[in-house]
This record gives C-alpha cells, sequence and structure tokens, in this order.
C-alpha cells in the first residue's frame, strides 16, 4: 500500500513535468495511475495485408520497412518524412510530419503494425502519421486513454506498465475470497494489469467484469447504508390531503404515469422516514407538473418547498411555469437567484423565513447563509448531477430531514434504478403528455447538409426556431480538422446560407450573464437560429423551436444526443432532430441509427449504459471509475444483480464494515452514502 501512495513523479520517465500534467488528469499517485482506466482499445491482432485494407478508414497493416526519406522542411516549424513499407505483395507510403525520433526508430527490413487511415489508390495505398508498434512482443489491443495537452496514450501506457512493474505482488485486493469464488470474479492485480495490457479478448472480458462488479458493489453498498441511515430519521411526516383543488388548477390532464408518480411521492412523504425519491423521465414527459403536485401536497400539510435548478434560466423557466400553475391554488412562489438585486434578496430572505413563502426556486443562491426557512418540508433538485455535495448538503441543512426528490431527465435502466434504488424509490414518467407528437429523427451524411439548411429555412420561414449543435466553441481547441466550432460555423452561416435571419451563438467559455442574455432573445424572437455547444442540453425551453441539427454527431454519447433532442419537441407543433456525421466507424453509425430509430429515453440509456460504468449516472464518479468507452456492460443486468447479492452478504456479516478487509469498501460506500443519503 506504501508504494501505492507513492507520488507519480518518482516513475521512471515521468519526472515534475509530467507529474503535473497527470495531475490536470486527477492523477497523483502510483496506485491512482493504475486506476486510470483506458476509453477504449485499437484492435492490431488482425493486421491487414495492403491488398485488402480497407480504404477510407482506419485500419491496422502489417509491412516490413524497405526505405526511408531523410527530414524535408516544408516550412519553419514543419518537417516531413517519407517510409515506404512493403508486404511482399504491394508497398505502401507512409507520411510523417514533425517525428523525426519515430522515423529514426524504424529500422529496415524489419515489420511492423501501422495503424492509421488507409488512403491513395489501390494499387499503392498510403498512410499518413499512423500509429507505429513493433511486431515482436506487440501488444494486441492497445490501451488508449483520455489525455490533457502534453500526454499521448503511448505515453501513459509507458507509465502505467512501470508503475504494475513497481507495484507488481503488492496490490492489495480487499475482495474476499469467498466472494471472488461464489461470482466467479478475478483478482485485482490480474484485473488491472489486463485492462491496460490486455493478454486475451477472455482476459480483458474477465479485468472487466471484475472492474465495473467493484464499482457496481460500491454503489449497493453506500446505498444500503444511505437507506439504513435515513431509516433512523423522523423527517417532516404528512398527512393525506385532498389534491383535487390542484388537479382541477391544472390547464391539462396528467397522464396515467403522472397521476401514479404523485401517488408515490404523496404516499411517500406521509411515512416517518424522510423520501429520497427519483422521479425520472424522458424529456417532456412533465416531470415540472409532478414536482409542483409535491410542491402543494407540502403546502397543504403547513410546509414550505425549495426548488433548486442548475442554470438561472431554468430557474427562470421553472419559476414562470409554477407560479402560474399553483398561483391558482393561493401558493406564493418566488425566484432567488445570482442576478436578484440584494435590496429584492433581503425581502425574499425574510419572507421565506416567517414562511410568506410556499415555494422558492432559484439556482445555487438557495444554500446562501442569508437563506432559511419557518418549515422547510420539501427540496425538489433538478438534474442533480449538476450539483456538488456540499451543495445538496448545505440546502438539506436549511430544513429538518425535509423530504427529497430529484428530478432527473436522463432515463436510468430500470434494473440499474432497481439495484440502486429498490422497488420503491423510484417513479417513472414512461408517458408523452396528449398532443405531443414524437420527434422526427434523421441520420445522413455531410453531403445532405445544405439539403438540410433547406429544410430549417423553411421552419424559420413558418415563424419557427432551430437550433445548430457543434462539439467544440472555436478552432484549434482539438488537435484535428475534422471537428466543426460554433464560433466560426455561425460566421459562415451569417455570411452564407442564413444571412437573412437572426443567427445567435451560445457556449461554455461565454460568461453566465451573456449565455442567459442570448438564451433569452433566441426564446423571446430576436433570434431565429442559435448555434450552441452542449450548453445548451439542460435549461432552454422553448415552444417555437421545431429543427435541431447536430454536426458531428459521433462525438456524442447517446444519452447526450437524446437530451439535445429534446429541446425541440416541447410544443404541439411537429419536431424534427438531423444527425450529420460522416464517421466510418460501424459502432458509431449503429448508435446513430438507434437514436434516429427510437424516441424511448429507457432504450437509449440502457444502451448507453454499456458504454460507461453505472456511477456516471448518480453524479459521484471520480477519476479512475471506469470511463465511457472503456466498458461494455456485458449482461449488466446479470452483473448488477450479482454486485447487490454480494453487497447483502458483507453486510449481514459485517453491517458496520468494521473489518479491515472492509475498509476500502467503507471508504467508497461512505462517499456514495453522502451524495445519496441527502
Amino acid at each position: 500500500m506504501a508504494e501505492e501512495s507513492l507520488s507519480v513523479r518518482y516513475l521512471k520517465g515521468v519526472g515534475e513535468k509530467r507529474a503535473a500534467l497527470y495531475a490536470k488528469l486527477g492523477v497523483e499517485t502510483v496506485g491512482e495511475l493504475v486506476r486510470y482506466f483506458p476509453r477504449g482499445y485499437i484492435d492490431i491482432s488482425k493486421p491487414y495485408s495492403l491488398s485488402e485494407a480497407p480504404r477510407g478508414e482506419k485500419a491496422a497493416v502489417r509491412g516490413e520497412v524497405v526505405a526511408k526519406t531523410g527530414e524535408m522542411r516544408i516550412r519553419k516549424g514543419l518537417s516531413v518524412f517519407k517510409v515506404t513499407v512493403t508486404d511482399g505483395e504491394r508497398d505502401m507510403l507512409i507520411t510523417f510530419f514533425n517525428a523525426k525520433y519515430t522515423v529514426e526508430s524504424l529500422k529496415i527490413g524489419k515489420e511492423y503494425i501501422f495503424y492509421g487511415v488507409v488512403g491513395g489508390g489501390f494499387v499503392t495505398p498510403e498512410m499518413s502519421s499512423p500509429m507505429v508498434v513493433a511486431v515482436d512482443g506487440a501488444d494486441k489491443m492497445v490501451a488508449q486513454y483520455s489525455l490533457t495537452a502534453g500526454l499521448t496514450s503511448k505515453m501513459i501506457s509507458a507509465n502505467v506498465r512501470s508503475a504494475l512493474d513497481k507495484l507488481n505482488g503488492q496490490i492489495h485486493d480487499p475482495m474476499s475470497e469467498s466472494i471472488k469464488k461464489k461470482f466467479s470474479l478475478c483478482g485485482l492485480e490480474y484485473a488491472l494489469r489486463n485492462i491496460h495490457f490486455p493478454q486475451s479478448a477472455a482476459a480483458l472480458k474477465a479485468a472487466k467484469e471484475r472492474i465495473v462488479f467493484d464499482e457496481a458493489l460500491e454503489i449497493c453498498v453506500g446505498m444500503a447504508m444511505a437507506r439504513r441511515k435515513n431509516a433512523g430519521l423522523t423527517g417532516e411526516k404528512m398527512e393525506p390531503k385532498s389534491m383535487d383543488a390542484f388537479f382541477e388548477a391544472l390547464p391539462f390532464e396528467m397522464t396515467s404515469a403522472q397521476k401514479r408518480a404523485v401517488s408515490e411521492i404523496t404516499e411517500n412523504m406521509c411515512k416517518n422516514e424522510p423520501m429520497n425519491r427519483l422521479l425520472q423521465g424522458d424529456v417532456g414527459s412533465g416531470k415540472t407538473a409532478v414536482g409542483a403536485a409535491a410542491a402543494y401536497f407540502a403546502y397543504r400539510n403547513g410546509h414550505q418547498t425549495a426548488l433548486m435548478a442548475p442554470t438561472e434560466l431554468l430557474a427562470q423557466q421553472h419559476y414562470e411555469a409554477l407560479s402560474k400553475m399553483l398561483g391558482f391554488c393561493g401558493m406564493k412562489t418566488e425566484l432567488l437567484t445570482g442576478s436578484v438585486t440584494a435590496k429584492r434578496k433581503k425581502e425574499i430572505y425574510q419572507k421565506a423565513q416567517q414562511g410568506e413563502i410556499d415555494l422558492l426556486v432559484g439556482t445555487h443562491a438557495l444554500i446562501e447563509s442569508g437563506v432559511s426557512f419557518k418549515s422547510l418540508g420539501l427540496i425538489v433538485t433538478d438534474e442533480m448531477h449538476r450539483f456538488g455535495v456540499s451543495q445538496r448538503i448545505n440546502l438539506n441543512k436549511k430544513g429538518k430531514n425535509p423530504h427529497t426528490l430529484v428530478m432527473s431527465a436522463t432515463p436510468i435502466p430500470r434494473t440499474l434504478a432497481y439495484v440502486i434504488y429498490g422497488d420503491l424509490d423510484a417513479s417513472v414518467l414512461d408517458e408523452l403528455p396528449k398532443g405531443r407528437a414524437p420527434i422526427k429523427s434523421y441520420f445522413v451524411g455531410g453531403d445532405k447538409r445544405v439539403r438540410a439548411y433547406g429544410f430549417i429555412k423553411k421552419q424559420l420561414d413558418e415563424g419557427k426556431k432551430g437550433y445548430i449543435i457543434c462539439p467544440l466553441v472555436e478552432a484549434g481547441e482539438e488537435d484535428t480538422g475534422e471537428l466543426f466550432n460554433v464560433e466560426e460555423y455561425a460566421e459562415e452561416l451569417c455570411r452564407g446560407e442564413f444571412a437573412d435571419y437572426g443567427v445567435g451563438v451560445v457556449h461554455g467559455k461565454m460568461k453566465a450573464s451573456e449565455k442567459e442574455a442570448v438564451m433569452r432573445e433566441f426564446k423571446e424572437g430576436n433570434i431565429d437560429l442559435l448555434v450552441a455547444t452542449t450548453v445548451i442540453e439542460v435549461g432552454i425551453d422553448v415552444p417555437e423551436a421545431t429543427v435541431i441539427l447536430i454536426e458531428n454527431a459521433e462525438r456524442f454519447g447517446m444519452s447526450q444526443l437524446h437530451q439535445l433532442r429534446g429541446r425541440v419537441g416541447r410544443g404541439k407543433e411537429q419536431s424534427y432532430c438531423i444527425l450529420i456525421s460522416d464517421a466510418k466507424n460501424q459502432v458509431a453509425r449503429e448508435r446513430l441509427k438507434t437514436i434516429a430509430s427510437t424516441t424511448d429515453g429507457f432504450r437509449i440509456a440502457k444502451e448507453d449504459l454499456r458504454m460507461r460504468g453505472p456511477g456516471d449516472f448518480f453524479g459521484y464518479r471520480q477519476h479512475g471509475a471506469p470511463g465511457k468507452d472503456a466498458f461494455e456492460l456485458q449482461d449488466n443486468e446479470e452483473l448488477l444483480t450479482a454486485a447487490k447479492e454480494a453487497a447483502a452478504d458483507i453486510l449481514a456479516e459485517d453491517p458496520e464494515l468494521s473489518k479491515s478487509e472492509n475498509a476500502y469498501l467503507k471508504f467508497a460506500a461512505e462517499k456514495i452514502c453522502e451524495v445519496a443519503a441527502r
């Protein structure tokens, strides 16, 4: 364990400068480095011959170096090297840029595996700046890591190998032999070695299952501890009250799913322990109305409600909707955000303290020291994962163990929700309100872009609005010319296709006040087309927006694409989502086809879960936990259920996790428990 806590700077090949780069990734010790898992792998186990290599996409080819040129300087700061390789039947020309040491290391007459995009003609294929791996003793699955400027996957692999050698035989495995045997799990050191340097497909599968099982076990134990902790609290017990006035005041009839959720929530709030319920529903499923019903129930019982949203715009939207919805029922609603004047804040503080406010909607401003309540009975949190643990705890302290309702537009697969929350801790909205037409989605290539522009202009000419989403803010943000950025994209649209329309730009590098101003203009009608990054993923509700075009769609996760799509279809007009991608990768294309073929958020979330660990769904993930593309959770239902069973076994034998063998599990579970219990 002492070696694991050693600073990475003391590893061979690291030093102070590289250690500072690792710190940006949250990696400071040797133990953290070996737990910095790959985001994916490049499979070079079956390289193509030069004649069979697929053109226009990345592939591994095997060839012998037969010729090299010297350095050719094109301009200051740019040098080019040419290398010719052969497989005995066909030659390939490889171009390297600013890669003097790489080219010098290539030996004439020696075979290598080259991985890159195969271009050129059929007779003489070409490749530019490929990854190079020596055939002798090469890893057949090459790990790829999430990076920061100055670090490459090759560097990280080399440093991880040094770290594993240093820790050889010293990695403590906290899992008991009985648990490993019962659930057919490999040892931790074996898992760590094969997660970075897989010896075979079977070894990688075993390593993934052990790492994911560990994470799932931590979640299950942590949530079990949270439930046990909550069971000892009294909460603000409420009494059954009629909800007729609320339902009659609504300008629409709730769906059966909404009515079921309201019933579950109000029954929960009448129990002795405080409610800790997740309200999950697809985009547009009506979570706000259910939250309003919960606030009304608290009001009928003489208690106040606080609703915390992640952005000022979203808080404003909740305030406008809820003040109308609940005003008819006699409730007084106020808005508290960072932009509220000091004088107005003081008035709101006083009203909340005296009980003159029934529902206080706000941002993190709700946790400011001046805010207090006469009787806070319910906290509603929208998109909880966007708040820090301390913020949630501080809001909870404004009352005496108030009930908590967490609203999330990120559907969690039912199996995972069952494992984490149990049968009674999650309410699901699986119906769209009447009058909402499913969004029509299309996956097309870049050659259809101009046609898509024409479709968008037709929507704008009818008085509707649209979005265009790009993955980057500005040029040079990533070392590639293949990705669109909002600043250049918007400029080109203003000069060209959309010169006669109002075009706005919004992205995460803008000041909060600037973002709010642009989005408000878009909502109020001064901007027709909004070019944005994922900053609009949550927090903008414009019923007039009927079309969204997403560039480089392969760069976004499935659930994220579904969230972005949810920015349209907020009104009664038919809405559309256009996914543009020229990705050749078959897996990426299948994901986009899935998004285009269904609006079922639960199906999408289940597929998305295969691409990342469960911790991402609950906002507690630390660096080093399984990453987005690292682990496909094959048979995840079986794995998660096994983890829940293991958690029950461990807690039955050691309820307080006081045994030394459970020390690490206790540490990890307490972090999760702290989040869940609040």
